[in-house]
């Protein structure tokens, strides 16, 4: 390397700041990355529960409901596009007068399924928390091992949510020459 390409260097050891393309890859594989830890996480509960669990209380399709609707609620949430949500068109996100309001219910729509995923979202962390409270914890099974199966299924939905957060974050981040030109 030549001395005038050193001393251009800000670092002594060569660093690239990622594109953003690296960042938004980045971003999609730390979701992914969350949600086989939450997936794993109960995972372990439910194997736990069948083949080592000295108790009488076990996994069954009730502590699953938590697991499916969060999963469910993630599926929904990111196959929303965020232009779908802000009617762009419209100029300020709102219906404005020239048009035949076909972008204005495209958006409403979009909303409306973003609300029902966030919900079920919600419902399956919450749902996850009740199976815990309800089934371990009101019925005094508060030893680890068993009350663990418990604990596992809201870590599990709470890595999840976050999983959700940052795809959500990774899919809809907008570069920095992509602005919108409908001033």
């Amino acid at each position: 390397m030549d001395t005038h390409q050193e001393s251009n260097r800000l670092f002594r050891i060569p660093f690239k700041i990622p594109s953003f393309h690296g960042v938004r890859t980045l971003g999609v594989y730390i979701s992914g990355m969350f949600y086989a830890l939450g997936f794993w996480v109960f995972l372990d509960s439910v194997l736990y529960s069948k083949h080592a669990n000295a108790s009488d209380v076990h996994v069954t399709f009730i502590d699953w409901i938590p697991f499916l609707c969060s999963t469910l609620g993630m599926l929904i949430v990111n196959s929303i596009e965020k232009s779908r949500l802000l009617n762009l068109e419209g100029g300020n996100g709102f219906m404005s007068g020239g048009g035949d309001g076909m972008d204005s219910a495209m958006a409403w729509q979009a909303r409306s399924i973003l609300f029902c995923g966030f919900a079920l979202l919600a419902g399956g962390l919450s749902g996850s928390i009740v199976v815990l409270i309800i089934k371990f914890l009101i019925k005094d099974y508060t030893t680890y091992p068993t009350v663990g199966m418990g604990i596992n299924n809201v870590v599990g939905n709470i890595f999840i949510l976050i999983s959700c957060i940052f795809l959500w974050i990774a899919q809809n981040v907008e570069d920095e020459y992509s602005y919108s030109l409908t001033i």
